[in-house]
This record gives structure tokens, sequence and C-alpha cells, in this order.
């Protein structure tokens, strides 16, 4: 953190509460020129996923995935509470 940022830190926190809002007015309004108005428009395709999912989307019935991991979950903690 620059000095010069640690004093104007240092400086709003002397601020008044009101006095505060007013500089975090400033700072929004100051940089909302930088932030876009309109959603960004995703340039991925659903055909980059390919091949990145896991066992559940790949043919294995979700409640069997469930319980599986489920079983496999408590036999792992078991195996700590047994030591």
């Amino acid at each position: 953190m620059s000095p010069q940022l640690q004093q104007v830190l240092s400086d709003i926190d002397r601020l008044s509460p009101t006095d505060r809002i007013q500089v975090m007015t400033h700072v929004i309004e100051s940089i909302r020129e930088y932030v876009p108005t309109e959603p960004v428009k995703s340039i991925r395709k659903w055909s980059d996923l390919k091949g990145i999912v896991t066992a559940p989307l790949m043919g294995e019935d979700a409640q069997e995935w469930v319980s599986r991991t489920r079983r496999e979950g408590d036999e792992h903690r078991e195996s700590f509470s047994a030591s």
C-alpha cells in the first residue's frame, strides 16, 4: 500500500459517518464509467466442456452416485473414529 493511500485511508477514518458516505459515493461514481452496463456474453461453447465432467454426469444414475458417495464418506469417517 502506498504512503499516499495510507494517508487517504487514515483521513477517511477520521471523518463522520455522513462524510464517509459522501466519500464512498464519490468513489463509486468516479469508477462507474469503467463498469460495463451490459452483461458480458459468454464466448464458451458447451462443447468446450467435453471430457471435464465427473462420473455422475457420465451415465451413472444420480441416486446411485449420491448413495455411493455418502457410503464412502461414512466409511472414511468411521476409519478415523475406529483408530
